[in-house]
């Protein structure tokens, strides 16, 4: 097999918009989409030219075949997905009141949820250029977690690339967990992708550049600090850059991290240079909020260009 670019590994779901806006029990209607952050990334990436592939574990059900069918129109390779006789794909909803969202979660016992080391494997991991990794995948279950500090290990040791997002999501697992696995995830990855709320919790520290140099400490290679429409700051060695988000008509910031992910990934691995590719990241993920869901707005390459 050839190798690719990206390997994503992660938890898939499938998204349903509320048609009305307030409580979900006043919705009558329903718009399907589809969600997870490892899978949006994925998307992202792929929009913006880079070959990619993703390991998940996904049911024998409507909903995984309907994951199945979005990532081969999307050109994501599916070789690492396992079909669950039987399991159930994860799923939530999004309610809407007044610009503000709402997530409603059915993932419990999920096939995402059993990830585990024996999933991922060297020969899988060697493929790769680089391994992209969530908090969200370290906090779906224990072996999840396994997981992923497995990925990284084989990554380490094979040259392949880490991203990591801690992508905390408080719901999901206690704090001090969670800042215990992101901080060790952090020391352990090569591109961090943090936002300024989750680089607060970890560091303490309070304003943006504070913040981006105690995340320095604690991670030694590329550091971006995502602060949506405010941009980002972004080190790598000696540089540190600002980096501005282009104005635009926001609707929805559902997935916009994980658009910048994979934009910032795909344009990196493309030969740009870490602070052009955080510029066109933010360019990607600034129109990614311009509709709803967070996979339908999620821009192509020539989108991007056209914005810069």
């Amino acid at each position: 097999m050839s190798g690719i670019d990206v390997l994503a590994i992660g938890e898939p779901l499938v998204e349903f918009n509320a048609g009305t806006d307030g409580d979900l029990s006043g919705s009558e209607t329903f718009s399907r989409g589809y969600g997870g952050d490892t899978s949006n990334f994925t998307i992202a990436a792929a929009r913006s030219g880079a070959r990619t592939e993703y390991l998940t574990r996904i049911g024998d059900d409507a909903f995984g075949t309907a994951l199945g069918d979005l990532w081969r129109r999307e050109g994501v390779g599916t070789p690492h997905v396992v079909r669950e006789a039987g399991g159930r794909t994860g799923i939530y909803f999004i309610a809407r009141n007044g610009g503000e969202h709402a997530f409603t979660y059915y993932r419990h016992d999920s096939p995402a949820t059993r990830l585990s080391p024996a999933d991922v494997t060297g020969e899988v991991i060697a493929r790769a250029r680089l391994v992209h990794l969530t908090g969200i995948t370290q906090a779906i279950s224990p072996s999840a977690c396994d997981a992923a500090f497995h990925a990284m290990a084989l990554a380490r040791e094979r040259g392949v690339l880490v991203s990591y997002d801690p992508n905390h999501r408080p719901g999901l697992w206690a704090t001090e967990r969670a800042r215990a696995v992101i901080l060790r995830s952090l020391a352990l990855c090569d591109i961090a992708l943090p936002n300024l709320d989750e680089g607060r919790m970890l560091t303490g520290a309070d304003q943006p550049r504070d913040v981006l140099a105690a995340l320095r400490e604690l991670c030694p290679g590329t550091v971006v600090l995502k602060n949506g429409a405010q941009g980002a700051l972004l080190a790598d060695g000696a540089t540190i850059a600002e980096i501005p988000a282009p104005p635009v008509a926001s609707v929805d910031a559902s997935g916009a991290g994980d658009a910048f992910d994979g934009a910032f990934a795909a344009r990196l691995l493309g030969g740009g240079e870490p602070a052009e590719a955080a510029r066109y990241a933010a360019a990607a993920a600034a129109l990614s909020t311009t509709g709803h869901g967070a996979v339908r707005p999620i821009p192509r390459h020539e989108d991007v260009l056209e914005l810069l």
